[in-house]
């Protein structure tokens, strides 16, 4: 027996887990989804994931079948089913099945599905000796056309900038803005350190607000050290003295080296090797998460 899936309302194995090939999830990306860590038998920052995900479903009206507090109990079942205490969550919910249209009226009902394994990201090399970044040719989404702020299954912007990072032999790819601002990465926030102050591009210029980047701006406020949102380009990336990504499944790893030109030492610096440990003994040892 494999993993246990929840699938609209049922555990079933993985074998078993199956959408219609008329979903237009699989059709069309049409659907929203939340990637989730559970630490030590709690699932982390679960209440900000869910309202997370119900307010991309608000933004583009798709019914969620499941209420906030039913898919808590989702999310927390799925990692008992599969006796998991740690573990990478991803939670889906698709428009459902319908016809070859695009018309989500045609999707009667939606379709969710959590699955609770394990993942790792980058080689923990990696965290004590530094990624090296390029900037990407493709452009961030722009919010008019398909809002980076929700987390849907539409994720081509961001494999193609994956594509690009790959081909360019690179641990992560930088997307700008359709004006030329530092944006994110291919699935990672972006912090850079300049004179002791922790800078991070503002929602506005076109990305997902992370639940790891708010955590990381909330335990840097509790050392003292000052955080801006504001916009930066790729020079100030060129001459910051430390830079480091955040997500839920990356958690806090730093970078060293971006378009050829390193970064500060080219080391890790003190700020980032600090909340980086801050973030693992805030994981280890938060109560504000979900028991399992």
């Amino acid at each position: 027996m494999g993993l246990m899936i929840y699938l609209d309302g049922k555990f079933v194995d993985e074998e078993e887990a199956k959408v219609s090939v008329f979903d237009h999830g699989v059709l069309y990306g049409d659907g929203i989804f939340e990637g989730i860590r559970a630490y030590h038998g709690q699932v982390f920052k679960l209440k900000e994931h869910i309202e997370r995900l119900y307010q991309g479903a608000q933004t583009i009206l798709l019914d969620i079948n499941e209420t906030p507090d039913e898919m808590v109990r989702v999310v927390t079942e799925t990692c008992r089913r599969n006796n998991l205490s740690d573990a990478y969550i991803r939670l889906v919910v698709t428009r459902g099945k319908g016809d070859l249209g695009l018309d989500p009226r045609k999707c009667p009902k939606s379709t969710t599905f959590c699955i609770a394994s394990s993942i790792t990201l980058y080689p923990e090399e990696l965290y004590t000796n530094g990624l090296a970044l390029a900037t990407v040719a493709t452009r961030r989404n722009i919010a008019e056309a398909c809002n980076p702020r929700v987390k849907s299954l539409n994720y081509l912007n961001n494999i193609y900038a994956k594509i690009e990072a790959n081909l360019a032999d690179v641990g992560e790819g930088i997307l700008l803005n359709n004006e030329g601002y530092v944006a994110e990465a291919t699935g990672d926030n972006i912090f850079i350190v300049r004179k002791g102050v922790l800078i991070t591009p503002p929602i506005y210029v076109g990305l997902l607000e992370g639940v790891t980047r708010n955590c990381v701006m909330e335990l840097a406020r509790k050392r003292g050290i000052e955080v801006k949102e504001t916009l930066f380009t790729r020079m100030d990336m060129y001459t910051a003295d430390e830079c480091f990504l955040t997500g839920t499944a990356a958690e806090v790893i730093p970078a060293v080296k971006y378009d050829g030109r390193v970064i500060g030492t080219g080391k890790p610096g003190e700020i980032t090797k600090t909340l980086i440990q801050d973030y693992r003994d805030y994981v280890k040892n938060a109560g504000d998460g979900a028991e399992i």
